[in-house]
């Protein structure tokens, strides 16, 4: 191989490799705060939740498959801090929270309580609301003097009127 063509070949090799480490990097990097912000919230009535994410996973040791999970909810635990996840919006579709009169309706036609739970986390707001208080929850019963707050007001910030 003549001298042109190792250099062209060993710096298209570098260049490459300066592509991949970049996008690796890139790929790794997530947020210390989330903003739980997206359009689905429109007609959200409190304030926007900043979540903790650096806080949660590595001062209070909390897993990502205590939030991640796969389509029948079992944990993702293999995952690790960086890999590329679906938001909660890409699977829990429908804006909101359930309709209280949906939810009636379901109990008056005796739908058993295991399907009206399921059709809830069909819901945006029912699935994270369920996913963070079932959490904060079980960790008052475990330690009653854990800050994890139970409260919408503990989350939500108030908004300005």
């Amino acid at each position: 191989m003549t001298k042109p063509n190792m250099f062209v070949l060993v710096t298209g090799v570098c260049v490459a490799l300066l592509f991949v480490a970049g996008s690796v990097g890139a790929a790794t990097k997530v947020q210390d705060v989330i903003r739980m912000e997206h359009k689905a919230y429109s007609e959200h009535t409190k304030g926007i939740v900043d979540f903790s994410h650096k806080k949660h996973n590595e001062e209070y040791k909390i897993g990502c498959g205590e939030c991640h999970h796969d389509a029948d909810g079992k944990p993702l635990n293999d995952l690790k801090m960086g890999d590329d996840v679906k938001g909660c919006i890409e699977c829990h579709k429908i804006p909101s929270r359930m309709p209280g009169a949906l939810k009636k309706e379901m109990r008056e036609k005796k739908v058993p309580k295991k399907e009206i739970a399921a059709k809830e986390m069909e819901y945006h707001a029912e699935a994270i609301h369920e996913n963070c208080i079932a959490c904060h929850k079980d960790y008052k019963k475990k330690d009653k003097e854990t800050l994890a707050p139970t409260s919408c007001s503990k989350c939500h910030p108030k908004t300005k009127k």
